[in-house]
């Protein structure tokens, strides 16, 4: 029997840019704390535990984004849950911290969240379009997630990611991942830079990293045919 395949959206979007991918790797998504109908957690650790009781031993567990960190600590911290981890677009944290240069600096996250708390609708799309940056196909890429991402959750469910993006440091806890791990990053993801990523496969043996060039922070609408032959490698091998 094949593991079942769970797949953790980003953050505000949801669940709607992610849906015709993970059809393909006939995966089924998880929704984020706060949205959907799943209850709104705060806490990213109890967040974390939530997510894995849900979860079948053995299964194959995927995330984007901010997705990527619930799901690596998942990972982390319920290696009996986690039989194969998938992180695309990852990172360990999502802010420069001291050792970690590969981020964004703290006062612009503060500053968008600010943005975001005023007006998510207008913040929304220069967010989404920021994030495409150096894609080949940023334009298409940035209307067609506009067009597909869910109706907003609520200013506190926005407002627990954005916090958890600012205060989540997973470098510790990364090493301690068992699973076989697969990392796609886009090489000009403006988000998420791949030195992070390079990193971040550095914290965890025997991750393999597979680069996609000319795509950044969406790689699974960017390179779909490239993105679903990869993952299906990566789960047959």
């Amino acid at each position: 029997m094949t593991a079942p395949l769970i797949f953790l959206p980003g953050w505000c979007v949801g669940r709607g840019p992610l849906n015709a991918t993970v059809n393909r790797i006939n995966g089924h998504i998880f929704d984020l704390p706060g949205y959907g109908s799943a209850p709104l957690i705060t806490d990213f650790d109890a967040a974390t535990d939530d997510i894995a009781a849900r979860l079948q031993p053995g299964t194959t567990l995927a995330g984007w984004s901010l997705g990527a960190q619930l799901a690596l600590a998942v990972a982390a911290r319920h290696p009996d849950k986690v039989g194969k981890l998938v992180l695309v677009a990852g990172t360990t944290s999502f802010v420069q911290r001291d050792g970690w240069p590969h981020a964004m600096p703290p006062a612009t996250l503060a500053e968008f969240a600010t943005g975001v708390a005023a007006d998510v609708e207008a913040m929304l799309p220069r967010f989404v379009g920021g994030f495409n940056r150096g894609d080949a196909r940023a334009k298409a890429v940035t209307l067609e997630l506009l067009q597909l991402a869910d109706p907003r959750p609520s200013g506190e469910v926005l407002a627990t990611g954005l916090n958890w993006l600012r205060d989540v440091d997973l470098r510790e806890l990364a090493p301690q991942v068992k699973a076989p791990t697969l990392l796609i990053h886009g090489a000009s993801d403006p988000l998420m830079p791949l030195a992070a990523a390079e990193a971040l496969a550095a914290l965890i043996h025997g991750a393999r990293l597979a680069v996609f060039a000319d795509c950044a922070h969406a790689p699974f609408m960017s390179r779909p045919d490239d993105f679903v032959a990869t993952v299906h490698q990566f789960l047959n091998d």
